[in-house]
């Protein structure tokens, strides 16, 4: 099988800037995506992998063809996908129709890993790849257990004061359906339903479940600086990120 990996990065950010080109930890933040497909590629991968960056910044080009950890096509963003508003969905087909020009490959996968996720694990990969080819879903995407639950404790404006999301009789928590954030990290979308142009929660959906302390939106500056506080306990303490955060920077040391 053929598959695609997609890392789509636009130049400068609002909340934060120039997040995607940024250092975390002592390495640029695209080092973490290229080293979790690279040590995927070296522990688990059993398909022919391609890896497409596409971007409008020159840096982010720069950094990817030059990681040291995986092979990368680089794929220039159209003026026309460059804007905030683009869905990225969009993107990523662009990348692919691009791809299988260059390649003559028919792809069978698309897998998008989002710049801004630097706590997923070739495992995670792993786990989205093998569930997408088990259930063959227009998509599978990665979710953490949710905090709060819509039929229980998140509540909304109404036309006076606030109410329940969701209108229930449940006591506890406990007692409603379980629901889950998208931690935006992982993608895996049947080539056919991106094509297809509908949004991501428009077809038959699966997840996989990933560490709910592991991804945070970055947003804001604040947000990149917890999120290194999180990485460097999590690279300290858990034996898998310690895992990935070695090889990430014993590759990178080498060159």
């Amino acid at each position: 099988m053929n598959i695609l990996f997609t890392v789509c990065g636009r130049a400068g950010s609002k909340g934060i800037k120039n997040k995607n080109i940024r250092e975390f930890l002592g390495y640029p933040l695209p080092y973490y995506t290229f080293a979790a497909i690279g040590q995927y590629l070296k522990e688990y991968a059993a398909d022919a992998i391609d890896v497409a960056v596409n971007t409008d910044s020159p840096e982010l080009a720069e950094i990817a063809e030059k990681n040291p950890f995986v092979s990368v096509a680089i794929i220039d963003r159209k003026p026309e996908l460059s804007g905030d508003r683009v869905p990225k969905p969009a993107v990523i087909l662009d990348t692919f129709n691009q791809m299988q020009e260059k390649t003559a490959k028919h792809y069978a996968m698309v897998v998008d890993l989002d710049l801004t996720s630097p706590l997923r694990t070739a495992r995670d990969i792993d786990s989205l790849i093998k569930k997408q080819k088990n259930v063959q879903a227009d998509v599978t995407f990665s979710v953490t257990e949710s905090r709060r639950n819509p039929y229980f404790n998140m509540v909304m404006e109404a036309e006076k004061g606030v109410r329940k999301v969701l209108q229930s009789d449940f006591v506890a928590r406990q007692q409603a359906p379980a629901v889950y954030d998208m931690n935006a990290s992982l993608y895996a979308y049947n080539p056919e339903f991106l094509n297809s142009g509908k949004g991501v929660l428009d077809g038959y959906c699966e997840v996989i479940m990933m560490l709910d302390t592991g991804i945070l939106d970055l947003d804001h500056v604040n947000d990149f600086e917890l999120m290194q506080v999180i990485a460097k306990y999590l690279f300290e303490n858990k034996d898998e990120f310690k895992t990935a955060y070695d090889y990430m920077a014993r590759v990178s040391n080498e060159l």
